[in-house]
């Protein structure tokens, strides 16, 4: 199947640079959002973004141009009509995700495939709101989007051989790695990352070693490029929370549990970068 336009349903921080990779790749793209001044913080990101790649020389004036003349903000689902590939970037709720998927599989051509950029949450309960369960899959991207090169691809026990291909395919043609998943919970990065991240933290709460030297262990003793506990603070603390209790509520693993600390962080509204301080303290 030939894909010529993308919808993206959401344009916050995952969902704009999903919109801004697609353009990128050539497709024509509409973006969604809940509100006009949602949709304009969104659309501004992504020309913020460009932005600063035309001033470090990555991409020139004309690349950004014809990026952003590819790209049309609404606040209408039903601008989605002739997409032939949507992508719902929505918050991590699987009841509103679902009813996304009613509402958009009304509005969507028969043809037309429906992905979610979930990361942990069930797909095939977000397949069966729809008429159209084996068309649908998972395109989990990671943050920042446009940076990095993983896209988990997710099939559910519905998902047709013929989506699968055409998802990959696609994920490919925006410049990804595709690594193919099924529909587990944390499918295969967050699966791994977590119980990681969580031995960490438990480190720190028993006084094992500081948060710098737990860090410094990681990238230096295993050559990763980040510590667990500042990747922790770039997840975010409560997006971190949110998928470990999700995959522990479905494996009921105790690798999965949340240790007081994250709870007490996150209910502190330290969440790392995005609230200036987590684990550690940003400017």
């Amino acid at each position: 199947m030939e894909i010529k336009k993308v919808g993206v349903v959401g344009c916050g921080q995952m969902g704009n640079g999903i919109a801004q990779v697609c353009a990128q790749a050539g497709y024509a793209v509409v973006v969604s959002e809940i509100n006009d001044e949602l949709l304009k913080k969104g659309l501004a990101a992504i020309d913020a973004y460009l932005t600063r790649s035309v001033q470090k020389e990555r991409i020139t004036q004309q690349d950004k141009d014809n990026t952003l003349s590819r790209i049309n903000g609404t606040t209408d689902n039903g601008d989605f009509g002739d997409c032939d590939f949507l992508i719902e970037a929505a918050v991590e709720d699987l009841d509103l995700k679902k009813k996304i998927f009613a509402e958009i599989d009304k509005i969507c051509p028969e043809h037309t495939i429906l992905a979610t950029n979930t990361s942990c949450l069930s797909i095939l309960s977000m397949a069966v709101a729809t008429k159209r369960p084996d068309k649908v899959l998972g395109m989990h991207f990671f943050n920042p989007v446009p940076v990095m090169k993983l896209l988990e691809v997710v099939r559910t026990t519905a998902t047709s051989e013929d989506t699968l291909d055409t998802g990959n395919d696609f994920g490919q043609s925006l410049g990804k790695t595709i690594v193919i998943a099924q529909d587990s919970p944390g499918f295969i990065v967050n699966r791994l990352m977590a119980p990681q991240i969580l031995n960490a933290i438990r480190m720190l709460e028993s006084g094992i070693a500081t948060k710098e030297d737990i860090d410094t262990g990681m990238t230096l003793g295993l050559n990763y490029p980040m510590g667990p506990l500042a990747l922790a603070d770039l997840v975010g603390l409560d997006t971190l929370l949110f998928i470990v209790n999700s995959i522990h509520e479905e494996l009921h693993d105790a690798q999965y549990a949340a240790p007081t600390m994250l709870k007490e962080l996150v209910s502190a509204g330290l969440l790392g970068r995005k609230t200036g301080k987590g684990f550690y303290e940003y400017k």
